[in-house]
């Protein structure tokens, strides 16, 4: 399946989970698309200053991989700088956050697979 970036279904979300701004959402592929137990394909455009709270990853593991942009990431209690060709992978009930520390916006692909039951 191939998917133009003028089909892709766009969400804005303020203050997600408690983080700062409005994040945009951009769905390449929604869990109906997907035939495995994952539940988000998406790009993440973060503006300088905004953030998406701390929050825990039951049952799931989620993957950030940095396309541009530069940021910080609370990965269970560990902050790190991120940058672009950097990932993360936060799961089995850990938290994360993550922050635009930059002055251009912070483009993250975002994955979230389920765990099988």
């Amino acid at each position: 399946m191939i998917r133009s970036a003028h089909q892709m279904k766009k969400e804005e979300r303020v203050a997600m989970r408690g983080g700062k701004g409005a994040i945009t959402i951009t769905h390449a592929f929604t869990k109906e698309d997907l035939r495995s137990a994952t539940r988000l394909c998406a790009r993440l455009t973060i503006p300088p200053g905004a953030s998406i709270g701390p929050h825990a990853h039951e049952g799931e593991e989620e993957v950030f991989c940095i396309l541009s942009g530069r940021g910080r990431v609370d990965d269970n209690g560990t902050i790190a700088d991120v940058g672009p060709g950097d990932a993360i992978l936060t799961g089995g009930g850990a938290r994360h956050a993550i922050e635009n520390t930059g002055a251009e916006p912070l483009e993250v692909m975002a994955f979230i697979g389920c765990y099988p039951k």
